[in-house]
């Protein structure tokens, strides 16, 4: 009997022991097994990341177009004269009016009468007048007189008579007037303007103001 109960401590025993070595073994086994990785959650997580670094890198289309301000043009200014009209830009030439040596202003003549105006003039200016400058009518009535044209030159500070061969118009009566100008080669007019002012036939009531 006694040694009944002995064999079956001892299976008991045996038992025990093998269910504590099972479950030891488990244990390691559940040790060593490797941790499961969530892939899903880890793609999710990166397309989150990056998307996010876009939206801080990458600046916001502008709303408005840019205003694009036109250049302005330039048109280059174009020197023009009109030759017997003006004096060019720099001109040394100069003539100064002294005074009238015949038929000063208020003579009273006839109609048809032939008379020869003359001027006192200087040449005021830097340069020498050249010979071919012509002395012309500019204005008024020409009273038939013709162009002088200088044969000789005329230094400057020299003064010198200019006369002009002259007719007075039939058929008018009153003021008649006459204008003159001196001009170079090139027929550029220069200096003061010399004048005719006389008066044919009926003289009373004009009044005559000396323009040279």
């Amino acid at each position: 009997m006694r040694n009944r109960i002995v064999r079956h401590a001892v299976t008991v025993m045996d038992a025990s022991g093998l269910l504590l070595a099972f479950i030891a073994f488990l244990s390691a086994c559940a040790q060593s097994q490797p941790q499961s990785i969530d892939l899903d959650g880890i793609r999710t997580q990166a397309v989150s990341t990056y998307a996010f670094s876009l939206s801080k890198t990458l600046a916001p289309p502008p709303s408005t177009s840019p205003t694009v301000t036109s250049l302005p043009t330039f048109t280059p200014a174009v020197s023009t004269h009109e030759t017997g009209t003006s004096v060019p830009q720099r001109s040394c030439y100069n003539l100064l009016y002294i005074e009238d040596r015949t038929i000063p202003d208020g003579t009273v003549l006839k109609a048809n009468e032939v008379f020869t105006k003359t001027w006192l003039v200087q040449n005021n200016g830097d340069c020498a007048w050249a010979p071919g400058f012509r002395f012309s009518n500019v204005g008024g009535d020409s009273l038939r007189g013709r162009p002088v044209v200088l044969r000789e030159p005329i230094p400057v500070g020299a003064k010198r008579e200019i006369s002009v061969e002259m007719a007075t118009p039939g058929g008018v009566s009153g003021l008649v007037q006459s204008s003159w100008r001196m001009a170079d080669e090139d027929g550029f007019y220069f200096g003061d303007t010399l004048s005719v002012n006389i008066l044919i036939g009926e003289t009373q009531g004009i009044t005559i103001t000396s323009t040279p």
